[in-house]
């Protein structure tokens, strides 16, 4: 069965890190661009930040921009999101999500479960 595994949630003080990582289970990483996304309580899922396949090219939620960075390795074929200055307003279901490009609205091949981040004192 083919899907992604998002690892590296949990509770964390407003203020602090965590890193999050996307593996894959039953294929590779390295041909997909991989888009992180978070659905807080009551709202909508949204887009947090995509990598393009080759690393060459990031975006990101202009809320996270200069606190959340994504990247990848390739040795270990995973994409990671390290996020840095966390608000409980980051409070979210974190997943990832692989597609052939970062544009590639809605037309996504493969998608993980989702990891709990909670931001809390």
């Amino acid at each position: 069965q083919l899907h992604l595994v998002e690892s590296g949630g949990g509770l964390v003080q407003p203020g602090g890190s965590l890193r999050l990582s996307c593996a894959a289970s039953g294929f590779t990483l390295r041909n997909y661009a991989i888009t992180w996304f978070r659905q807080a309580p009551g709202k909508e899922r949204e887009g947090v930040s995509c990598i393009t396949s080759r690393g060459d090219s990031a975006t990101y939620l202009d809320s996270v921009k200069g606190r959340f960075s994504i990247f990848r390795d390739y040795a270990e074929d995973t994409v990671y999101l390290r996020m840095n200055s966390l608000r409980p307003d980051d409070t979210a279901i974190y997943s990832c999500a692989a597609s052939a490009r970062c544009d590639s609205i809605n037309q996504y091949d493969y998608w993980g479960q989702g990891t709990q981040v909670t931001v809390s004192s």
